[in-house]
């Protein structure tokens, strides 16, 4: 395994409020990373370093080494927490935009999937079902050779079927010298197939572990043990 991201003392501030604090982080290539916490512990703001959208105002991030920036997004697939894509486009449109903008992107990979999924790429995205479109923005993500997938929120917002659907795209499709972060509240849902988990809280990491270490030192699963750390 190799060494794909790694942060130091990694802070961000707005005014007198810290999104994140100091945080020093190192993830490996192979796994599959459960990112969690409640609202406004600061995954977003660190997803969002992570993809260079925000700048650090403390401390210092890399990914296989390079700081964010052109070379960094080149190795990073990131799928949002908020819908990007423009409803007028048919879904072949944005296939075709991702395949000129990504130099990583598979379009066969894109097709297949989409045909799995039984989605006519003539339709534009806007006839699409709310389920439907996530899948798509998910299919397009996963369809990069990526070194480093960051999902915010991929199964938020979508039916139990829709959801089964979404893990065993993420499970099926990425690139396997890769690690992949699931930013997610539904743990119950994705705890089967981490390998480790990150808990975030006021912007400090306070645990981060295998799922196995997990089980063994708490005697807990993830979603329970979760539920004791984050209980108000």
């Amino acid at each position: 395994m190799s060494e794909l991201l790694r942060c130091q003392q990694l802070t961000k501030q707005y005014g007198k409020i810290i999104a994140v604090d100091h945080i020093d982080l190192t993830l490996e290539s192979g796994k599959i990373i459960g990112l969690l916490g409640p609202n406004g512990s600061g995954k977003t703001t660190l997803i969002k370093m992570i993809n260079g959208l925000l700048k650090p105002t403390f401390g210092n991030l890399t990914v296989c080494g390079y700081a964010p920036g052109a070379e960094s997004k080149r190795l990073v697939s990131y799928l949002p927490d908020n819908p990007y894509l423009g409803d007028g486009m048919t879904v072949k449109q944005v296939v075709a935009l991702f395949t000129d903008f990504y130099e990583d992107f598979r379009p066969q990979v894109a097709y297949e999937m989409l045909d799995r999924l039984q989605v006519s790429v003539d339709s534009k995205l806007k006839a699409l079902s709310k389920g439907n479109k996530e899948k798509v923005s998910l299919i397009l993500a996963m369809s990069r050779n990526a070194m480093l997938y960051v999902l915010d929120e991929p199964i938020a917002g979508v039916d139990p079927a829709a959801r089964d659907y979404i893990i065993s795209t993420i499970l099926n499709n990425y690139n396997p010298q890769a690690s992949v972060i699931i930013s997610t509240h539904l743990i119950a849902d994705i705890e089967q197939v981490l390998d480790d988990v990150i808990f975030i809280k006021h912007g400090n990491i306070v645990l981060h572990n295998t799922v196995d270490g997990i089980r063994e030192e708490h005697g807990k699963s993830v979603d329970e043990l979760f539920r004791e750390v984050f209980k108000w």
